[in-house]
Order: structure tokens, then C-alpha cells, then sequence
């Protein structure tokens, strides 16, 4: 015996939209009661499923009341009682049968058109709770058409984008290509395709390096950060657990077979492996590969910036392509880097010189010429007037005032330091001064 029409139907439907048969015989409902309440538009309509017979039912109610208001959906008790007999009882409610095929062509096409919508919304969350676990995975799927610049694809029974900005400039495809994309996001309201896809994501690519090295795939080698300018350059940093099993050698293969069929999977894009480590001056020569670093200093830790010292034939190389390789590290390490080579770090220090004597020079010239034409409060054997100006400015207006301080007190006047202290001191009390040796004097801090 052939299935009743409805339940073939609500099968065929479920199958098509992988929805619930639940959820579909649920929709079906809502719609006729929606339809049913535009032609009936007083009473209080209602629908139900009648599982035996796999129809849809469709009732009037009608509550019982002591004093009927309103005909179209309530009846008195005596009416109620001659259709019901003595258990009829005041707020019981009646159902009076309704055929669905009296709705007309109107109500039946309203139906329809809220059915498909429900079924819409019931598939689109289905869409969204099953990839929405599958963000960061990688999926295969079939070019179907362009729009926009953006690429619809086939992902198994459903459609997926690739949008312009997630798509590799190094790339083109035709339709029916074949294609391997990570999930990038899923969205639950999106009028399109729900899925987002993306071939420039590093996850797509610590993804390729899971599948292509199992020492990845088991944990024993840990991709410890990736970054790309798709089409163009990778760099991923690798940590191995075991002593004895090499990161960058498991990851590259025998002959470099393994990171070979990555390159041909991102269609040419080069990929630097680099061993990572705790310690941030290493990291960060690992980085820079293929460039042979000379040395590294940290400038700033607060602000997590370096400066990096190459070989004047390396300095090209270390920056890269408009700066690609020394962006990518910085990105992989999380520092800003500060490359230069020796030549340009040789000319840095000698200025940093010159500017030092030229201030000492500057410095021992003011010692014989007064800073202004101000007349001097007070002198001091042996100390220049540049000195017991600053004596003045921090306080210490008269001889007996500095000879009644101590070391340490004028030692926190800027400029002067614990030895010009102590010969300012001895001067001011008419003692012996001390000689000061040449690492005060190279300070600048003369007298």
C-alpha cells in the first residue's frame, strides 16, 4: 500500500532539505493556521496532526462562558450542553472541524509561501550548527560560479563563498576546478551562502602542514605560529617535543617533499620554516632566515622592540622584498624590528661620539666665560662659574649654604656628580680638594 501524499511529501522534503520531518509537519501547521485565520478571520482557528491518518486537521474553538460576547468564538452552556450533553462545563472549549480544502487559491498560495519560509530558516540553522564547529577546518570543494569577483562553490549538498579579499592573487580558477579552503566564519543570518571560506588564512596553512607531516599531526613537532602574504611568502615557526626529532627537518621532509606539496597547494608561495624559542633574541634571528644575523640587542622590552645588526651584503636579504621578510618576522615574533647593517651601525656610534666630545668640549669652553653677564653671588676656589651658577639655581645662595651641605645633597643636582660634589664641598669649607679622575671628567661634569 502506497504512503498517504502528505507523508511522501514531508520525506521528500526532509531528505532534500535535511530538515526534520518534526520541524516540516510543524511548519505545515503554522501555515494553514496562518492561512485559515485570513479566510476565517473572527474565529479562533487551530490545527493539529493526526499521525494515523497523516492529515492535518483543521479546527474552530469555541470556549463555553456563562454569557456569550462573542459568537465567533464563544458559545453559551445550554448551546454547549446540546451538542455535548452534561459534561459540557463553563471554560471547556469545542472544536468544530474545518475542511483545509475551503481556503481558496489565496490562502493555500499564503501557506505555501510560509512553509517554504520555514523550512528556509530551519535548514540555514541547521547550515550554521553544523559548520559553526568546523571553523579552522579545511574542506574541498567545486568551483560552481563567479559573482562579483566573489567565488560561489559547491561544499557538498550547499553553497559556500570565497569572497575577493580571502582569495590568493597567486590564484585563478575556472568553473568546476576543484579547490581546498578553510572555513573562516559561518553566519546565521546571511541572505547568500552562509559559509565563509578563505585561502589566505595561516590556518589554512598550519592545517596543510598537519596533514602532509604526521610528527604534527601526532604532536610531536608544535606549529607555534604562522603568518602569510598569501601568494607571495609564509613564515611558521615549529617546536619540537623530543630531543631528538628536528622541527624544521620533519616539517621540510626527505628532499623537501613534504613542504614541496604545500608550495604546489598555495600555487608557488614560499615558505620559511624556522625552529621557535623561549628566548625572544633567538626567536628573532630564527625569523629573519634566510639572513645571517650578527647581533641582536633588545631596545625597549616595556614596547618589545629590537634592533638587528647584519652583514652589509645580508642587509637586502634580511629586509626582503618591500620589506616582506623583516614584516613577516615581526609578525611570526610579535617584536618590532630595527635592522641595520654594520656600516650604518659603525656610522651611528662614531656620530654618537662626536656629539659626546662635542659636548665636553663645549662644556670645559664655559668654564672660563661667564654663562651671562649676571654678576656671581659668590666664588669658589677652583670651581668654574658654570658650576656655582647651578649651585645658585638649585638653592644654595651664599658660600656659608654650600659649605653647610653635604655630599649627598649636591650630588642630586643635575650636572654634578659624587667627585665634583666632594671638591665643591672642600672648596666651600677651605679644605683640600680631592682630585677628580677622568670618568668623571669625560661626563662632562668639569668644575
Amino acid at each position: 500500500m502506497a504512503n498517504p501524499p502528505l507523508q511522501q511529501f514531508i520525506e521528500a522534503v526532509s531528505k532534500e532539505k535535511n530538515v526534520a520531518p518534526e520541524f516540516i509537519i510543524a511548519a505545515l501547521q503554522d501555515a494553514i493556521e496562518t492561512a485559515a485565520r485570513k479566510k476565517y478571520k473572527n474565529e479562533n482557528m487551530r490545527t493539529r496532526f493526526n499521525e494515523d491518518k497523516w492529515e492535518i486537521e483543521l479546527v474552530a474553538v469555541k470556549r463555553i462562558v456563562e454569557e456569550v460576547t462573542d459568537p465567533a468564538t464563544e458559545m453559551s452552556l445550554d448551546e454547549a450542553r446540546q451538542l455535548l450533553g452534561e459534561e459540557a462545563e463553563v471554560e471547556m472549549e469545542v472544536e468544530f472541524p474545518r475542511a483545509t480544502e475551503d481556503l481558496g487559491r489565496i490562502a493555500a498560495q499564503t501557506a505555501k509561501q510560509i512553509m517554504s519560509q520555514k523550512v528556509r530558516e530551519a535548514e540555514r540553522e541547521n547550515v550554521y550548527a553544523e559548520f559553526n564547529q568546523q571553523i579552522g577546518e579545511v574542506k574541498n570543494a567545486i568551483v560552481k560560479r563567479f559573482e562579483n569577483g566573489d567565488i560561489i562553490v559547491e561544499l557538498g549538498r550547499i553553497e559556500a563563498v570565497l569572497p575577493r579579499k580571502e582569495q590568493s592573487r597567486a590564484e585563478n580558477y575556472a568553473p568546476q576546478d576543484r579547490i581546498r579552503a578553510v572555513i573562516k566564519r559561518v553566519n546565521r543570518s546571511a541572505k547568500g551562502p552562509q559559509i565563509e571560506l578563505s585561502r589566505t588564512d595561516p590556518a589554512l596553512l598550519i592545517k596543510l602542514f598537519e596533514q602532509e607531516v604526521p610528527e604534527i599531526y601526532d604532536g610531536t613537532v608544535m606549529i607555534r605560529g604562522a603568518v602569510r602574504e598569501a601568494g607571495d611568502r609564509a613564515k611558521v615557526a615549529v617546536y619540537s617535543r623530543e630531543r631528538d626529532v628536528d622541527p624544521v627537518g620533519a616539517c621540510v621532509g626527505m628532499k623537501g617533499t613534504r613542504v614541496q606539496a604545500i608550495i604546489r597547494e598555495l600555487r608557488g608561495e614560499k615558505i620559511d620554516i624556522v625552529e621557535y624559542s623561549e628566548d625572544p633574541i633567538t626567536f628573532v634571528t630564527n625569523a629573519l632566515s634566510p639572513a645571517k644575523v650578527q647581533r641582536v640587542s633588545i631596545v625597549d622590552d616595556a614596547n618589545r622592540v629590537m634592533e638587528v645588526v647584519v652583514e652589509d651584503k645580508q642587509l637586502s636579504l634580511a629586509i626582503g622584498k618591500k620589506g616582506q621578510n623583516v614584516r613577516l618576522a615581526a609578525k611570526l615574533t610579535g617584536w618590532r624590528i630595527d635592522i641595520k647593517s654594520e656600516e650604518e651601525k659603525r656610522k651611528e656610534v662614531e656620530a654618537q661620539f662626536g656629539e659626546l666630545e662635542a659636548g665636553v668640549e663645549a662644556d670645559t669652553a664655559d668654564e672660563g666665560a661667564p654663562a651671562d653677564e649676571t654678576p656671581m653671588p659668590y666664588a669658589l676656589e677652583g670651581i668654574g662659574e658654570r658650576i656655582v651658577r647651578k649651585l645658585v639655581e638649585a638653592g644654595f645662595e651664599t658660600a656659608d649654604a654650600v659649605a653647610a651641605s653635604s655630599v649627598e645633597q649636591l650630588s642630586e643636582i643635575p650636572g654634578i656628580g659624587g667627585k665634583t660634589a666632594e671638591k665643591i664641598l672642600a672648596a666651600a669649607r677651605g679644605e683640600a680638594a680631592p682630585d677628580l679622575d677622568q670618568g668623571e671628567s669625560a661626563q662632562g661634569e668639569q668644575v
